[in-house]
């Protein structure tokens, strides 16, 4: 048993209200956080694992309650140690919207999903300073991945000048749309890995540790364009669509032009996949995943 699993579990047996049963992994994601599932007293909890010198839960925390407090379905942070990277969180479920997504299904879990979504860019306060912006300098740092871990790492290629010149004027392009389009709170991983199937409550939702203060389009493009499950272009941009007339339902300015809306929503997938392309060339590389 590593040191870091003794300090985890001594940890545990402090703070839990009866003896720790059994515990397992739950999940892992792109960081260096780690989450296990644990038992005690017939029900079960999730322990969040994030080296302090790796990572720091504390915007976990502090989001989580907004979050919670728009009405969305994250979990409760039931205790934490903040100097050790320790969180004992409630447990939502295993049944991720990745496994149980079909054509059937669809229609139910992505309204719940999207009606959270608006939920979140309505509610959030994009003057808030708990979340940083989505400037200019983070979206172009998230587009040099592709060129440096994808293109350069990955595929071993020498670009010549112009085209450099090329990769320029489109990470141009596509930064300037996103800091165009009106800014909400951006949870920034919203797909089918990290919402789960929940009853009640649908969906719960994790991994926002990141949220950043961006562009509408930026969570959308996250669902309906997920990497990991594709879904026709006509059927995405109706539901695309949709999303638009909720929000200006809510009063949200800036969506007047739906063709205006569209063309955006397509841009900020373009940024959105050059960033994942080069992040996972970055996990498999550095990483080992």
């Amino acid at each position: 048993m590593s040191e870091r699993e003794q300090l985890l579990r001594g940890w545990l047996n402090d703070v839990l209200p009866a003896r720790l049963e059994r515990i397992a992994p739950a999940s892992s994601d792109a960081s260096f956080r780690r989450y296990f599932r644990v038992w005690c007293a017939g029900q079960t909890h999730i322990v969040m694992d994030a080296p302090p010198d790796k990572e720091d839960c504390r915007p976990f925390v502090a989001i989580a309650q907004v979050l919670r407090g728009l009405g969305l379905n994250a979990p409760e942070v039931l205790a934490g140690d903040l100097d050790q990277g320790l969180l004992l969180l409630t447990d939502l479920g295993s049944r991720q919207y990745l496994a149980e997504l079909d054509e059937r299904s669809v229609p139910g879990l992505y309204g719940d999903a999207l009606e959270a979504l608006a939920r979140l860019q309505a509610g959030g306060d994009p003057g808030s300073p708990l979340l940083p912006p989505y400037d200019s300098a983070l979206l172009h740092r998230e587009m040099e991945l592709f060129r440096e871990w994808f293109l350069g790492k990955l595929l071993g290629l020498r670009l010549r000048d112009e085209e450099h010149h090329v990769l320029d004027h489109t990470f141009a392009l596509l930064a300037d749309n996103a800091l165009e389009q009106p800014r909400v709170w951006v949870h920034r991983d919203y797909h089918s890995r990290n919402l789960m199937v929940t009853d009640p409550d649908n969906p719960g939702v994790l991994d926002f540790q990141d949220a950043v203060v961006g562009a509408v389009t930026y969570d959308l493009v996250s669902l309906l364009r997920d990497c990991y499950i594709a879904w026709p272009r006509e059927q995405v941009e109706s539901w695309a669509l949709d999303h638009r007339a909720r929000l200006r339902a809510l009063g949200m300015s800036g969506l007047d032009d739906a063709d205006q809306f569209l063309r955006g929503f397509d841009l900020m997938g373009v940024q959105r996949h050059l960033k994942a392309i080069g992040i996972f060339a970055r996990l498999n590389l550095r990483d080992g995943k």
